[in-house]
């Protein structure tokens, strides 16, 4: 089953209006979607959204997720693996990247001064 995400040319964004905390995230924690088909229940689709920690912000437990996810650390700092009171991890700069494949445990997640993170999130539907 192909893509159907929308075809969208180049456009301003409105960095300032249309974030959302997303389920399970802290309050502190917003993502923008960008362009999305994703279908968590049919397993199905890709989703394109910018992330964005505010200062300060943490989550305290691990995520996995059963599609896979590329993560591009735009701006800001980000610490991987910090406990549950946000302390510890290992710090990393913008201009970094990571790839996930499903069934990966990864984080908890921190950012000191706030970051803005892209990512891709998509199913292997050749597997199916």
């Amino acid at each position: 089953m192909p893509f159907n995400k929308p075809h969208l040319e180049f456009f301003p964004l409105d960095m300032n209006s249309g974030w959302e905390t997303p389920p399970g995230y802290p309050s502190g924690i917003k993502q923008k979607i960008l362009a999305s088909d994703i279908d968590e229940t049919k397993k199905t689709g890709s989703r394109s959204r910018l992330l964005r920690f505010d200062p300060g912000a943490f989550s305290t437990v691990p995520f996995v997720h059963d599609h896979w996810e590329e993560v591009f650390l735009f701006t800001g700092d980000l610490t991987v693996g910090n406990d549950k009171d946000g302390k510890g991890g290992e710090p990393f700069a913008p201009l970094t990247y990571a790839c996930r494949p499903p069934g990966v445990y990864h984080g908890p997640f921190k950012s000191e001064k706030g970051c803005i993170l892209f990512e891709i999130h998509y199913y292997d539907e050749s597997k199916k």
